[in-house]
């Protein structure tokens, strides 16, 4: 496995936050998405795979052992693991068939023992996203979740965290290291160019000089610097595309 997959479901934004970012720390994980409810919990699941689950229990309308009972009868069900302010649920949990419960505040060796038990647990023979799986990312914005196609993006810029993917006409943060896009995104045209970008190759419209002499590849969305180490292997590919007549063609 490169990476586990984790879908963290908590309806407290702040408490999200910091799950994500201690899940994102973790070296066992690939890749963190986020819902601020059980029900964009289940949309997302039913839209990509996902290894384990770090679900909160009291949440409103759908609380997280009715969820986790759903995924409990999915033929190929995430481990489950039950982060909560209340130790009073543990039996209900583990006879749901979680793999361990955590309590609020989550301290750093309590988690990294949970994903010990979830890599041990999780299905290794499952695939990995192929490149058409992370076609469309998920991007939760003002309660509402909606998908950027991979197509759409001209560059993604590293930012903490997060990657914001770069579309002609606005920009989606996705909580995702841009290491980890650059692995799901390899073979579709999107090329590293620097330690904090990642350039689609066929949104390139000229190579400009900025004011210091470095270079920087423009597309629809601005300009993208291009560090010397990248320089050469990005002409190469500009060459190769202009050959095929790819170019200057985002949509």
């Amino acid at each position: 496995m490169s990476g586990l997959r984790v879908l963290a479901v908590d309806d407290l934004p702040p408490a999200l936050d910091e799950l994500c970012r201690m899940l994102s720390d973790a070296p066992e994980v690939g890749a963190v998405v986020g819902a601020g409810d059980a029900l964009k919990a289940l949309k997302l699941l039913q839209a990509d795979q996902f290894d384990a689950v770090f679900l909160d229990i009291s949440m409103p309308g759908l609380d997280g052992l009715e969820l986790a009972s759903l995924l409990a009868k999915l033929s190929e069900p995430p481990v489950i693991v039950f982060v909560t302010a209340h130790d009073g649920h543990a039996v209900t949990a583990y006879g749901i068939g979680a793999v361990d419960y955590l309590l609020k505040p989550v301290r750093t060796e309590r988690l990294a023992a949970a994903l010990a038990k979830v890599v041990r647990l999780a299905p290794s023979s499952l695939p990995r996203p192929a490149p058409d799986a992370m076609a469309a990312l998920p991007i939760d914005s003002g309660g509402r979740t909606r998908y950027v196609r991979r197509d759409d993006v001209l560059y993604a810029e590293a930012h903490g965290d997060y990657v914001r993917l770069h579309t002609r006409s606005a920009v989606y943060p996705v909580r995702m290291p841009i290491s980890r896009l650059e692995e799901y995104w390899e073979g579709t045209g999107f090329t590293r160019v620097h330690r904090g970008y990642l350039l689609a190759v066929r949104a390139v419209l000229e190579l400009r000089s900025d004011t210091t002499g470095g270079l920087l590849a423009h597309t629809g969305a601005g300009d993208v610097p291009v560090s010397r180490r990248h320089a050469r292997e990005l002409r190469d590919r500009l060459l190769e595309a202009a050959q095929r007549g790819q170019l200057g063609t985002p949509r």
